[in-house]
């Protein structure tokens, strides 16, 4: 059974930073595309970032890029969200997701994903 636990959320002043953690077990396929994703109180879930595990390629939403770096240490089987010069607007419950990469998830849709965690709260207060 896949599952994936994310760590790392709290409250941070605007412009700080935070670095989120997901450990993933029971993961056998033997490639894995990763994926953050957020959603805020009364908003649809939306992509944040995404990585491939087989050469690294990595895709950043628009409304991120610049500030965010996702990693992963396959050895740990552990992918990372560097949080910087966080805002306001990043507050939301922050989940990762895996899958096969098998359709399109550089495209930072959520239905492309499979494997769930079940989330990290990021508060900035305004």
């Amino acid at each position: 059974q896949v599952q994936l636990v994310e760590s790392g959320g709290g409250s941070v002043q605007a412009g700080g930073s935070l670095r989120l953690s997901c450990v993933v077990s029971g993961y056998t396929y033997s490639r894995v595309c990763m994926g953050w994703f957020r959603q805020a109180p009364g908003a649809e879930r939306e992509g944040v970032a995404a990585i491939f595990s087989g050469g690294g390629r990595k895709y950043y939403a628009d409304s991120v890029q610049g500030r965010f770096t996702i990693s992963l240490d396959n050895a740990k089987n552990t992918v990372y969200l560097q949080m910087n010069s966080l805002k306001p607007e990043d507050t939301a419950i922050y989940y990762c997701a895996a899958d096969t990469c098998g359709g399109r998830w550089y495209e930072l849709k959520s239905i492309e994903y499979k494997y769930w965690g079940q989330g990290t709260q990021v508060t900035v207060p305004s």
